[in-house]
């Protein structure tokens, strides 16, 4: 409940228990409601000082309290904390709904929005000021008095729903487990035996083999096993989470999407997603729909001709007739890519070592962007496999503070994020964490990472440098507080360094030799990075379809959930749907998290990735000058401006999908 002490103010975790979060919420709830209460009791005329600033400083012990549980609620939860977070779940929903709907605050707000003080205003306060009015009037704030009850009962319901049905897949995907026996491993490479005989033997279970839901676990199991019935099994029991039992979500998800659609009638649209989009770069589903089309047409016959081939390569190596089902996509693929560039993830995994990657990682921001890594022994940390790393300039000065936390464990989420327990704002530096579920050492090798896994990483770092880059005077305007359709460019624009050979040369040594990779398969693994492609964005347009159609309702819906999905993403449906299975009662980006109405985000980030890349093609990959543009003008300005605006200040026009299709090898006729 008060500021943490010590040097750049780290986290504490050595001295805070489960218990301490409870009543600490609680407190620091009545502590904001005591300041917006002073807020609003001020004699004086409402200035966009003395009202809108005070607004942005005021709640900062919760801001404090949450920023510490929830992201130990996704990297570090056990039944205990998920309690505690169904416990405060209502009553933080119920003071958001207090100050957003507090009448006499809204009036000062609105009276600062009409007083000629806004025409005087730079530009960072008067984005400061456009987002408090957005946020005031889209959370409820004009609403009439009966009006806003029926929010106020809305936005309950619904924290209550999402918070569930995150917990449901949590439970379903920590439950689904694959005991197999040593006849049952035909295919699988070493690394993924090694790692499920670990997985048995931490469950008191010698001479067995464990496959779970868990990304390391299940990625090379389909990728790898030649028994396809095991491949089946695993991918119904992932596919069938959350449709059934205990922890279905089928009638959670159903509610979800008819309450949101009940909140944006209440407040003017005829659709979620219509009321979505407005604080979006996209603006309207018009614009989103367009996207998702003109890739779809572009992407589709690359993709129908890349299954035709795929089936032909299938058939060709099984000497019969194969029909392709989705639990075959990944073995297959896996087979024709390691025949048409002789490169296999397998033999890339040497190279790939967790603690050389991450020197190549950090050494392409100090290359970059002058930041250093400096490892932090003696830093509190929330779990002994924590690494922490004090982040400053070229100059010396303090950046911030980044965590890693890249294995899985039973109290942690699936999946790769970063997260902020610490925002920046003024001359307050962000401390930043970085969570992955990357395949573990075994007892005798060290962490060996696939090259997708790389890739991740570099995904994650790339929204690390969007927090740790912030030079923002308001923390609701740093780092990566930005329009949803514009936070995935600068984690997907640093993928791009992955397939640059002068990057691999930095970093990729074998383990155990310490030789270089290869040259014939670094031009083998650039030669493949169009391989497939158009099958990646395809099935990345039916997630967004699938969003849209969700979210683009406009009565309530009370319908057949598989049908409905299957509708959605008729489109763009590579294979047959598989009765039972469903991606929407699992989909918690779009049903637990922030990406409702805006999953084509990742699409339409990808297109301004692409076309930032091409400038840094253009004037060398490395090139300090252009790099330290992509700083001044996007990944250092947060939200402050439009994102348009960032980005034609770094681009100088645009952007358009032509740089994605040249990237991914796709030409029009």
């Amino acid at each position: 409940m008060s500021p943490f002490k010590g040097i750049h103010g780290l986290i504490p975790f050595q001295h805070i228990s489960k218990e301490d979060y409870e009543p600490a919420i609680v407190s620091a709830i009545a502590e904001h409601d005591r300041e917006i209460d002073a807020i609003v009791a001020q004699q004086e005329h409402p200035s966009f000082k003395n009202t809108i600033v005070a607004l942005e400083k005021s709640g900062q012990a919760l801001g404090r309290v949450l920023g510490v549980f929830y992201p130990m609620l996704s990297a570090d939860a056990d039944e205990s904390m998920i309690d505690i977070s169904n416990r405060m779940a209502p009553l933080l929903s119920e003071h958001s709904n207090n100050v957003m709907l507090n009448r006499e605050l809204w009036h000062r707000i609105k009276a600062v929005k009409d007083s000629d003080e806004r025409n005087l205003l730079d530009a960072e306060d008067a984005m400061l000021l456009k987002r408090t009015v957005e946020a005031f009037v889209r959370a409820g704030a004009s609403l009439d008095d009966e009006s806003r009850e029926q929010y106020r009962d809305l936005t309950r319901r619904l924290t209550e729903l999402t918070l569930r049905f995150e917990q449901n897949v949590l439970r379903e995907t920590a439950r689904g487990e694959m005991w197999l026996n040593a006849s049952e491993l035909d295919g699988l490479p070493q690394s993924a035996i090694d790692a499920a005989a670990m997985q048995a033997k931490s469950k008191g279970r010698d001479d067995e083999y464990l496959i779970t839901l868990q990304a390391p676990s299940y990625g090379p199991f389909m990728k790898y096993s030649s028994r396809r019935d095991l491949r089946e099994r695993i991918y119904k029991m992932y596919n069938t989470r959350c449709t059934s039992g205990e922890d279905s979500n089928m009638d959670i998800l159903r509610e979800i999407a008819n309450t949101r659609l009940a909140i944006a009638r209440l407040l003017g649209y005829p659709s979620f997603a219509e009321y979505r989009l407005v604080t979006t770069m996209a603006e309207r589903k018009e614009n989103v729909l367009d996207m998702l089309n003109r890739l779809r047409l572009a992407y589709s016959p690359v993709q129908q001709s890349d299954m035709e081939q795929l089936k032909h390569f299938a058939c060709q190596i099984e000497g019969h007739q194969v029909d392709i089902k989705p639990w075959d996509y990944a073995y297959y693929s896996n087979k024709l890519r390691e025949s048409l560039f002789n490169i296999d993830d397998e033999r890339l995994k040497p190279y790939f070592e967790l603690s050389r990657v991450i020197e190549g990682v950090f050494g392409l921001a100090t290359r970059l962007y002058g930041l250093h890594f400096i490892p932090c022994d003696d830093a509190p940390v929330y779990h002994p496999e924590v690494k922490v790393y004090d982040v400053t300039d070229a100059d010396g000065l303090y950046m911030g503070t980044l965590y890693t936390d890249f294995f899985p464990r039973d109290t942690k989420q699936g999946g790769a994020w970063m997260t902020n327990f610490r925002e920046q704002y003024g001359d307050v530096r962000p401390l930043v964490s970085l969570c992955m579920n990357f395949t573990r050492p075994t007892a005798d090798k060290p962490s060996l990472l696939t090259f997708g896994e790389v890739r991740t990483f570099m995904h994650e770092f790339g929204h690390g440098l969007h927090s740790l880059l912030s030079k923002t005077r308001y923390e609701s305007l740093s780092g990566t507080n930005v329009y949803r359709d514009f936070v995935e460019m600068p984690s997907q624009f640093n993928e791009n360094f992955i397939y640059e050979r002068e990057f691999l040369d930095s970093f990729a040594r074998h383990y155990i030799t310490g030789e270089p990779v290869p040259q014939e398969l670094i031009d083998n693994l650039i030669a493949a990075a169009q391989f497939q492609a158009a099958y990646g964005c395809i099935r990345q347009l039916g997630f967004g379809f699938l969003d849209m159609a969700w979210h683009t309702i406009t009565e309530p819906f009370e319908g057949d959930v598989l049908q409905f999905e299957h509708e959605a993403m008729s489109q763009v449906q590579v294979f047959e749907p598989v009765p039972g299975c469903a991606m929407s009662p699992q989909f918690t980006h779009i049903f637990s998290g922030g990406y409702a109405a805006g999953y084509y985000g990742y699409k339409w980030a990808e297109v301004l990735d692409a076309d930032a890349f091409e400038k840094f093609k253009q004037d060398g990959v490395f090139n300090t000058d252009t790099a330290h543009l992509l700083r001044d003008t996007i990944l250092s300005r947060g939200g402050t401006a439009h994102p348009m605006t960032l980005y034609r200040n770094f681009r100088g026009q645009e952007p358009t999908i032509d740089a994605l299709m040249r990237r991914d090898g796709i030409t029009l006729s």
